[in-house]
């Protein structure tokens, strides 16, 4: 009798197991269909002659060889991505890490002053905005119209290639709005009673800044610095829409330009597979090198101080 009830309910947890599967089978297969097997299809066609108007063609490591022995272009569009990184997240996280200490104050009606600064971060990544930006800083656009109020003459900001990718910079940063969430989130949840020990012992703002809120939202902040890092290699609308044609001198031929145009405009689909699994590494490489370098600045409270 214990065996046989031992079976049966054995085999009911079967049953609930295949339950489950079935329940997930319609993420499984999208998964399956929709992304694993591109990203094997894109692997293999990395290593082809592909065209989009003929089969593939095997040619080994010819891409990566092509790429890797002297493009110019794929080392001006990778130098011009990494400046582009290198500028605008960590301009992202301060301005967000700013704007979330200012909207954590309570004040009557913060809720509306939050709402109203983070509703344009909904549209923010739109070719609309992209076309708005374009339109602000073109050699008639509006900020030469309110430089013109001082006597200031301005430039073409987007015709310019000493100031072209700063207007791509600056887009980047003026969309903060879900970095700001989160970091305000995080400020929500540091103790009042350490601010309250410290106020007691003398610290002044600075102190507390420092010592306090730095510490406590280094895991905030390491999680909005690999997400900017991964969202800022891949940015493509801005620099499609506002700089058409990578800009002026190619100061705004980022990485994804250089990718789409291999792929849609001269039909060497092989050589953007190439270009996209070395986008991936380097993404992965600087993804890896973020969390071995985080077990010295990100302070877990559970971890005595110090990420692991």
């Amino acid at each position: 009798m214990p065996l046989a009830s031992a079976g049966a309910a054995a085999r009911r947890g079967k049953r609930y197991d295949w339950a489950g599967y079935v329940f997930i089978s319609p993420w499984l297969i999208g998964f399956l269909l929709l992304t694993l097997w591109p990203i094997g299809q894109s692997f293999y066609l990395s290593f082809t002659d592909y065209s989009l108007l003929s089969e593939p063609v095997w040619v080994g490591t010819a891409n990566y060889a092509k790429m890797f022995g002297g493009d110019p272009t794929f080392e001006k569009s990778l130098s011009v991505t990494f400046a582009f990184v290198l500028f605008s997240v960590p301009l992202k996280l301060l301005f967000s890490l700013l704007v979330a200490m200012l909207l954590s104050r309570n004040v009557r009606g913060m809720n509306a002053y939050r709402t109203a600064i983070y509703f344009p971060s909904l549209i923010g990544g739109s070719i609309a905005v992209a076309a708005l930006w374009r339109n602000m800083f073109g050699k008639d656009g509006y900020i030469n119209h309110v430089l013109a109020w001082f006597g200031i003459e301005g430039t073409g900001w987007i015709s310019n290639p000493d100031t072209a990718l700063g207007t791509l910079i600056l887009l980047n940063t003026w969309q903060f709005g879900s970095t700001m969430v989160i970091f305000l989130a995080g400020l929500k949840q540091i103790p009042q009673e350490l601010y309250e020990s410290a106020a007691v012992d003398g610290a002044n703002p600075i102190r507390k800044f420092f010592h306090i809120t730095l510490p406590m939202l280094s895991p905030v902040m390491f999680f909005n610095l690999v997400l900017g890092i991964i969202g800022s290699f891949q940015m493509f609308t801005a620099s499609f829409v506002i700089t058409p044609r990578g800009g002026p001198m190619q100061s705004t031929y980022v990485y994804a330009v250089f990718l789409y145009e291999k792929a849609f405009k001269h039909y060497q689909m092989g050589y953007a597979s190439a270009l996209a699994w070395v986008l991936l590494l380097i993404v992965a490489v600087l993804t890896a090198l973020n969390f071995l370098a985080s077990r010295y600045w990100v302070f877990y409270e559970t971890d005595g101080g110090k990420g692991k």
